[in-house]
Formats: C-alpha cells, structure tokens, sequence
C-alpha cells in the first residue's frame, strides 16, 4: 500500500499547494516506495499562518469549553485508534523503526494520556495576595509552530499539537522532510473530527519552510524536536520575534554503573537503551561508565548483550535494529565511529556498514579505550554507537556524566536504590532511570544545558502552551 498526498491540510481544508514540487519517502530498510506528498512553499507556510491566526483571533476554538475541545480531540484520537494496524506499518516502512515500537499505538497512548491530563491540569485557581484576592488564569497562548523530527514523527506531533489544542491554541505543524506522511495522518484526524478550519494546519517541507515558519512574525510560540546546531539557530532566529520556545534537542546520555550492580542486567539494559531505534533517540545511552577494576567484565557483559539483538528487517516482529533513517545518516555515523578510531578508540563490536543489504544499515558499535575528552564522547553520533569508559572512583563517574553540553538523561545502576538515587540527583539531566532507561510517559521529559528547555509528555507540557494573567 502507497500513501499519496497531493494537497496540504491549510484551513480546515485540503487545498492545492503553491508548486508541483513533490516530498517522495522510500523505506530506508530497502528503499522501496512508500508514497509522497506535495511539498509546502514558503507562500503556503504564510497561508497556514494565516489560517492559523485567524482562527486563534477570531474564531471559537481558544473560547471553547475545555469540555468541547476535548470532545473534538477524542474524535481525533479514536480516527488514529481506527487505523492502528496501517499507522504502524506505515511509520516502519517510513522511517525504519521495528514493527515492534507500533508507531501508531505510541502516538494513541500519548494521547490517551494528554486528554486525561487535561482534565487535571489547573488552568483557573484563586490565590490569597497581599491586602487583596486573586485568580490565576492560564489562558490559550495563541498560535504554535510544531517542527518535529525524523526519529519518531506521529509520537513527537501528538506530543506538542495534543496539548497545544487541548489549551485553546493554535497550530502550524511542519513534518520532517525524510518521513512527513503519517504526520499527515493527524491532519486527516483533525478533518474527520471536525476541529474548526485553521485550528491545525501541517505544512510538509524542508528546512527553507522551517526557517521561514520559525521566523515569522504571526507565530507567538515554537516548539521543536531536532538537533542543539538547529536549535540554536531556531533559538536565534525566534528571538528576534521574542517568540517563546520549546526545544527538546539532542543528547548524550550516561549510564554509569556502580561497583554493586548486576554486570548483566545493567549490560541488557545498556545495550537496548542504546540500540533502540539503532541508536536515533535523543535519550539513547551512549555512554556507558564502569568501574575501572571491573572493567574487563563489565565490557564482556555489554558486548554480549549488543551483539544479540537481532538485526534486520524492520517489519519483522523479532528485530530490534533496523535500519537509519537515510543515506545521510548513515555518513554520519561512519565518519563518526572512523574519526574514533583515528583518535585512539578500538572497537570491541561492530564498527562498520552492513555489507549485502539495500537499506541504510550500520551494525551495532561497541568502543574502548575511548576517553570522556574525545569528539565520539562528546558529541551526538545518532546511531547504534556505545561508548564504554572506565572510572576509578564515583566522584569521577559524576563528574564525566555531567562533562558534557548535554543534558538530557541519564541511568544509574546499583543493588542499593538510595545509593543509585543519590547519584542520580548530582547528575544534571532532565530524565534519570533507576535501573532502567530513563523516561515515560506522564513524568515531565526534557534537557538541561545544550539539550534544550521546557518538558513535554507529561501534564506539565501545557505550562508551554498558555500564558498567565491574573485578576485581582
């Protein structure tokens, strides 16, 4: 089954875009043909902005009861619940994650989630003040620009345009590029619920429609899922607009092992939170500290426990690494782990592209003899890569962990939980797991340092998405 798009979602309405010009998406497992759609224009970005805006200033949406907007987002939600089983072959097929993550089923849950949350969320309350009383009222911010990355599209677009609308705001969502056509499924969502015209409005493109969403002058709030280079630039150029932002960027995320832990379920616990989703996850463990005197076994157990996860087709249920997300992606991880091994790294695993496949494989990296000051440990490679370093006492564990401009998660492995949880509050990142890959649904997910601001997935993502006044 192909996916063809040949209008954009602008308006309430599916109308023709401004230039013939077409977004085609292959599978990057074998490069098969998925679809394509129509490709926005920067005219068509100003025309979903102005949708937008209109819809926010004139229409009813942002004075709607919180009731009667959740109806409609229910609406929304059961469309995408209806179409489970095409919504996650299809965001396999696109973007190469396994069949087994159920891309579909992801973004349904969270917003099964974000409609709940929505219910709790204070949006009104009286405060005592000095020699008066007071109500606080979190109103609707106004018009949004959602960018969202490859990795995880539908997941990522329930995430910010869920809350968004729930608050009464407006938005402008821009699909990524590589895999824009089950984002566009929540535009056909949004059309079979009847949200009013202009309320949601996605616009397929690359980076030129990017710059030029983010830099505009009608859009009063970003939030974006991509890079820290690009979130720099986006930061920068919302600035000059004074337009809030919320950017979840990269990461490079620790898992420093204390001396008492189980070598074994730390190793499985490391190998998955680095190679799922091969590795393109913000929040993949990509650096793994162990103690220096058991160094030797600690890396025996995480070179078992990567080398089997299976890899290959990601359409089949038994597969944990697929392939990446395109040819570019591929480079990049290649000239990463090459450049490591010029510094002095030596792989323990993997190492290299997979050789008799026509998708964009790369196996499952395992490198030693890596120091904390080295670029491979410093930077986010994206990809299947893990990075085993040894420390001598767990003040220097620490201090490597937060040696870094990221800040996104973390994990912590010990037998004794009070130890592990200290640890973990003297790391700074947004997201620490206990045993475990850090994150989930319902606790706030978000960075510290170059790993971005603001927290999403949880009830506090509608902090993002409303503005305070108060009345005294």
């Amino acid at each position: 089954m192909t996916h063809e798009f040949d209008r954009l979602y602008i308006g309430g309405q599916w109308r023709k875009a401004s230039t013939s010009e077409r977004i085609e998406v292959r599978s990057p497992a074998d490069r098969s043909y998925v679809g394509s759609t129509v490709r926005a224009t920067v005219a068509d970005v100003d025309a979903a902005v102005v949708a937008a805006r209109s819809a926010f200033d004139h229409g009813e949406w942002p004075h709607l009861s919180l009731d009667d907007r959740l109806a409609v987002l229910t609406r929304m939600r059961d469309h995408l619940d209806s179409r489970l089983a095409e919504l996650d072959e299809l965001g396999t097929r696109e973007n190469g994650v396994t069949i087994a993550v159920r891309p579909g089923l992801r973004g349904v849950e969270l917003f099964d989630f974000t409609l709940a949350a929505a219910r709790e969320y204070v949006f009104e309350t009286e405060r005592a003040a000095l020699g008066k009383s007071g109500t606080v009222v979190r109103e609707p911010l106004g018009v949004v620009a959602a960018i969202v990355a490859s990795n995880g599209p539908l997941l990522q677009s329930v995430a910010k345009v869920a809350p968004a609308l729930a608050a009464g705001c407006t938005v402008v969502l821009k699909p990524p590029a590589e895999t824009p056509l089950i984002v566009l499924a929540l535009a056909e969502a949004a059309h079979a619920a009847g949200l009013p015209a202009g309320v949601l409005n996605v616009v397929p493109g690359d980076v030129v429609e990017g710059q030029h969403l983010v830099a505009h002058p009608g859009v009063d709030a970003l939030t974006f899922t991509g890079s820290a280079a690009a979130g720099r630039q986006i930061a920068a150029a919302a600035g000059g607009n004074l337009t809030r932002t919320t950017l979840e960027l990269g990461g490079k995320s620790a898992g420093v092992v204390l001396a008492d832990a189980d070598l074994e379920a730390a190793a499985a616990t490391i190998a998955m939170g680095c190679m799922a989703f091969s590795g393109q996850r913000c929040a993949a463990i990509s650096r793994a500290f162990v103690p220096a005197d058991r160094y030797d076994e600690a890396l025996a157990a995480i070179v078992g426990a990567v080398a089997a996860l299976p890899i290959g087709d990601p359409l089949e249920a038994g597969t944990f690494i697929g392939p990446l997300v395109s040819q570019r992606g591929l480079d990049r991880v290649a000239d990463y782990v090459d450049g490591a091994v010029a510094d002095g790294a030596i792989l323990a695993l993997g190492g290299h592209r997979i050789a008799g496949r026509d998708g964009y494989y790369f196996e499952p990296t395992v490198l030693t003899k890596v120091t904390n000051d080295m670029r491979i440990a410093r930077e986010e490679v994206f990809g299947p890569v893990l990075c085993v370093l040894p420390y001598d006492a767990l003040e220097d564990a620490v201090a490597m962990a937060n040696d870094n401009d990221y800040g996104l998660t973390a994990s912590v492995f010990s037998a004794d939980r009070a130890a592990a949880e200290q640890v973990a509050r003297r790391i700074r990142a947004g997201s620490i797991g206990i045993n475990a890959a850090a994150g989930a649904i319902g606790l706030p997910f978000g960075g510290y340092k170059a790993s971005g601001h603001g927290r999403e997935y949880s009830i506090e993502a509608f902090d993002d998405f409303t503005e305070i006044k108060a009345i005294a």
